[in-house]
């Protein structure tokens, strides 16, 4: 191959990792262009509650297949009503199968974000912001792990931010996913115990109170989880103290 020949293969390489990137760029402006938003909200789940709950048990399996994989596109391409999503999951299939599929499918898609971010950005920011990027992207990969799980567990943070951030620190994808799998645990868990009571509030021409989830018994144990995710990080300052 002659010289202008690689010089001309490089630019398409270097294009091509933005692809990955783009393609979920495009599926959430198209989520908005094609108004799909109006499918996910309880109103639209209130109303095809019983097909969807007739056709769920008698294509049990193909179901739960089927949410997985949509959930995980809804984390992939950042579209809002994750909210929604899990507690339609908890409604259709209950507390621990709904909140069981609910961990899978939010892992895969934000992972698929993660790499995406990463092989696309990563290294252009680290080149462009020089120093400073470097020495947090020092610190955070001492305790990625930790840290992650806090960012988890904490509700109070976007869930695509949190896919983002650690694609452009340098986090191991294994640190991510465990820790992403691990710290969405306890709040999709809650989120779907409530959607297994939509059921119930739905036949009572009411709608669901998501005021409970701001609640302090709801709230407190997630930060209390999320305070002992740091604990390892504060013991490792605390022996190198003077």
């Amino acid at each position: 191959m002659s010289e202008t020949q690689d010089a001309d293969a490089k630019p398409t390489g270097g294009a091509a990792r933005f692809w990955p990137l783009a393609v979920l760029a495009l599926g959430f402006v198209l989520f908005f262009v094609f108004d799909l938003q109006r499918f996910v909200t309880l109103d639209t789940l209130r109303d095809n509650r019983t097909d969807l709950s007739q056709w769920v048990a008698a294509n049990l399996i193909l179901a739960i297949l089927i949410y997985i994989a949509a959930y995980a596109l809804m984390a992939a391409f950042s579209l809002p009503g994750a909210l929604v999503a899990t507690l339609t999951g908890g409604f259709l299939f209950g507390t621990w199968l709904g909140g069981a599929a609910t961990v899978i499918g939010a892992t895969i898609g934000a992972s698929i974000l993660f790499i995406a971010a990463r092989t696309a950005l990563a290294d252009l920011l680290r080149s462009k912001a020089g120093g400073a990027i470097a020495r947090m992207e020092e610190g955070f990969k001492k305790n990625a792990f930790s840290y992650l799980l806090f960012l988890r567990l904490v509700p109070a943070f976007p869930f695509w931010l949190v896919n983002l951030a650690p694609a452009f620190l340098g986090v191991s994808l294994r640190t991510f996913v465990t820790a992403t799998f691990l710290g969405i645990i306890p709040g999709t868990f809650v989120f779907a115990s409530l959607g297994n009571g939509l059921g119930a509030i739905f036949d009572a021409g009411g709608t669901p109170d998501l005021g409970l989830l701001r609640q302090p018994q709801v709230i407190g144990p997630l930060l209390a989880l999320a305070a002992l995710s740091l604990l390892p990080i504060l013991y490792r300052r605390f022996r190198r103290a003077p």
